[in-house]
């Protein structure tokens, strides 16, 4: 499934199944058309929950979002991201500045797995 920007109303981001460094660019561009096809005041939420192969490039991916929604004045948070990709962020001391939504994280999933 690739990315998506929903076309109107609140903006999410509605990450792929894959995000690898061959993605990466895709979904920045996906993630900026979120941002400017939503209300100003609308906080941009990023949407993991698919996400099934990936590998680091996920997260310098979300961390680029979290960075263009604060140039545009927004905040953003990221939901159902998988506990393997959480556990990386943490081994590589990130984890504190996603803004990870409330909720389980999807489990079972290991990288670079379908």
């Amino acid at each position: 499934m690739p990315a998506s920007a929903e076309p109107r109303g609140p903006a999410v981001l509605m990450l792929p199944e894959t995000l690898t460094e061959a993605e990466a660019e895709d979904v920045l561009r996906l993630a900026r058309q979120a941002l400017k096809r939503s209300p100003a005041e609308e906080a941009l939420r990023v949407d993991a929950s698919a996400l099934g192969r990936y590998d680091s490039s996920a997260l310098a991916v979300l961390l680029e979002t979290q960075r263009l929604a604060r140039a545009w004045g927004r905040d953003c948070t990221v939901a159902g991201l998988p506990a393997p990709l959480v556990e990386l962020a943490r081994l590589y001391g990130i984890d504190g500045l996603l803004a990870l939504a409330a909720g389980p994280v999807v489990t079972g999933l290991e990288p670079g797995t379908a």
